[in-house]
């Protein structure tokens, strides 16, 4: 097979990542087909497909008879006890809330000094780039994603492969954000994965052979699925990528089965939703927030995936920011985007919303998840969710209703905004970059504020930056502090407006930008947030913006990756460095944890890339010499230690 190839394509002064894949990874590629399209589950395997370990390593061939154990099915009493049950990590953010806490405390803060790898296993060849994926473990085996598409089945034992699977990628493939994968999810005896060129695939999780392969979307408008998809009850639940080329974002939840499509709810007003292969409701009212024929491509992508409550039975997903970015081409509210919908899972219809940054000019989006959780306020127990959002502020909401609570500063320095109102509303500082057509050449000043730049008419300085207080990387709730631990970063951009029409498969901006630190000795900061009280308690500065997941356990710890390469685990009281070990890239994926045997193990993902290094401005200038790679390391007590600590 001939390498891949990589390029970067510059269009309306913003980045985009276009995946071209050589004639021999493509072969018997097939025209674009009609949404919905099942392919067959018999399909022989090809090329770049399934691949069977062998004795000789690596060689294809016809998967070996899979052990009795290995027939165990993921049911949905998995799931939804998913943080419960320690020896299996079967859905995204250890179930379906995404609190990201585990009940394990046989590492915990005396032991973790004595933590070391058990084994690391090599995603191999020269794909690599940013390896965003959250592990899964079910009886005996790791499930884990990475980039370009690629899923592998291994032993959790000693990391020899089982089986991998890589999607066959036709040339033209559009990303914003590299070609990451945040990881798979597992229901019956399938595992399920989104792709590059926006199609959900089910495999046998034994053996790694297709079911079904379903295309979501058009890959060429510049559809892609990049987030791990939610399992609620006996429904596959997949978000899409694209908001920064026009698309218009969509949940949708499939026949685990089959693949079928069950419902289909729309983000953006205007657009019409589906039940059973029939149109339902529409989703808001058509022009009440969207003038003209702006709704039509009005972005609202469902990116980073959803989560779900048991107990209120509501899905919620976050959802991204308009198109395009130049608020002057679309004025209003702009429902549903920089919002999080809490949905009806049985028929995908929208029982509340609640609007974090209307007309959002900034690209703040709504996408980063929301996590159920609970506390005590005067002897009544408060059914919460929170968001710590890309504009800075962290959200606390009545989960049940989308009752706004309270919101607060989780960053040093936000100048877009003074403060959030009794209504959850912005309570703007006048940063607003200027309208194209109207600010002029020799401007020094735009709404009382200085213009950053004297190139770009109308161009201001703000914090955070467009890529966020904090990104996709997904926090972490302990339920024994009561604390979120966020993965922030401190930047702030110069900003601009620009003229732009839509065109399908461009990036669809209207914005100009360049990246700047806030700070010269930090950019990350690691933040335990209390949400009762809506203050820091502690924080940790990291040079390098901070990317990867967190995890939480009642051993006391919070564990978290850098850029620099390190996995660290930190004091989750008092936020003192605990351990740390050099995994040789940067770490941008999200930590696990199970037991095994009677130990407790930990994995995390290791492959420097995503958003920063494409989009970064002068902070990709900082990080342009972290090496990639794409592992996964397992770690463990030192079984000497580990026997002494029983």
């Amino acid at each position: 097979m001939m390498k891949p190839k990589a390029a970067l394509l510059v269009m309306t002064s913003a980045i985009v990542l276009a995946l071209t894949m050589s004639p021999a990874a493509t072969q018997e590629k097939k025209k674009p087909s009609p949404s919905d399209k099942t392919e067959s589950a018999t399909e022989p395997v090809s090329p770049g497909e399934a691949q069977i370990k062998g004795a000789g390593g690596g060689e294809k061939g016809p998967a070996a008879p899979a052990a009795p154990s290995a027939q165990k099915r993921v049911t949905w009493d998995d799931i939804r006890n998913d943080q419960q049950t320690t020896e299996n990590v079967v859905h995204y953010g250890l179930g379906p809330r995404g609190q990201r806490y585990s009940p394990l405390d046989r590492i915990n803060a005396q032991t973790v000094k004595d933590l070391v790898p058990a084994w690391s296993f090599s995603f191999g060849g020269e794909k690599q780039r940013g390896q965003e994926s959250q592990p899964l473990v079910h009886d005996g085996t790791i499930y884990v994603t990475g980039s370009y598409s690629r899923i592998w089945a291994l032993d959790a034992h000693t990391g020899e492969r089982k089986w991998q699977y890589e999607a066959r990628l036709p040339e033209g493939i559009i990303t914003c954000c590299d070609v990451i994968n945040r990881g798979a999810a597992l229901y019956g005896d399938k595992v399920y994965f989104g792709t590059l060129d926006a199609k959900l695939v089910a495999l046998n999780k034994d053996t790694g052979k297709v079911v079904w392969r379903k295309e979501i979307a058009d890959y060429q408008a510049g559809y892609s699925i990049s987030s791990a998809p939610l399992v609620v009850k006996d429904m596959i639940i997949t978000g899409l990528s694209g908001g920064e080329f026009g698309v218009v974002g969509r949940v949708e939840a499939r026949n685990p089965e089959t693949g079928e499509l069950i419902w289909s709810r729309p983000t953006i007003e205007g657009h019409m939703g589906t039940l059973h292969g029939k149109e339902s409701t529409m989703t808001g009212e058509k022009n009440k927030t969207w003038p003209g024929d702006t709704w039509e491509h009005g972005g609202g992508a469902t990116w980073n995936g959803g989560t779900y409550d048991p107990e209120t039975n509501l899905i919620y997903f976050g959802i991204g920011n308009p198109a395009p970015w130049s608020p002057h081409l679309r004025p209003g509210d702009n429902l549903y985007t920089d919002s999080v919908l809490a949905l009806n899972p049985e028929n995908g219809e929208i029982v509340w919303y609640f609007q974090y940054t209307p007309n959002d000019s900034w690209d703040f989006d709504g996408a980063s998840e929301f996590v159920a959780f609970d506390y005590q306020d005067g002897g009544r127990t408060i059914k919460a969710g929170g968001e710590a959002n890309r504009n800075g502020f962290f959200y606390v909401l009545d989960r049940t209703n989308g009752k706004f609570i309270r919101a607060f500063p989780f960053v040093s320095k936000i100048l877009w905004a003074t403060s959030i109102d009794e209504r959850g509303r912005p309570v703007e500082a006048g940063t607003r970059p200027g309208n194209p057509v109207e600010a002029s050449e020799g401007q020094q000043e735009f709404g009382g504020q200085p213009v950053a730049s004297h190139v770009h008419a109308g161009a201001i300085f703000t914090a955070p930056s467009f890529l966020g207080a904090k990104n996709w990387s997904p926090m972490a709730y302990s339920l024994d502090t009561g604390l979120f631990y966020v993965p922030s970063n401190e930047w702030g951009m110069d900003m601009w407006n620009e003229p732009i029409a839509y065109k399908k498969g461009a990036a669809f901006l209207g914005a100009g930008f360049t990246i700047k630190p806030l700070y010269q000795d930090h950019i990350g900061v690691l933040r335990a947030v209390d949400p009762k009280a809506g203050k820091i308690v502690w924080e940790y500065k990291n040079k390098a913006p901070l990317w990867s997941g967190v995890l939480a356990t009642k051993g006391g710890l919070v564990l978290a990756g850098t850029p620099e390469g390190f996995l660290k685990a930190f004091d989750a009281k008092t936020g003192e460095e605990l351990w740390k070990f050099q995994t040789g890239s940067g770490v941008v994926g999200s930590p696990v944890t199970w037991e095994m045997d009677g130990e407790q193990y930990i994995a995390v993902t290791s492959g420097w890339g995503g958003a920063v290094p494409l989009w970064g401005g002068e902070v990709a200038k900082q990080v342009k010499d972290i090496s990639q790679g794409g592992s996964l390391w397992v770690f463990k007590l030192h079984r000497a230690m580990a026997s002494a600590h029983q």
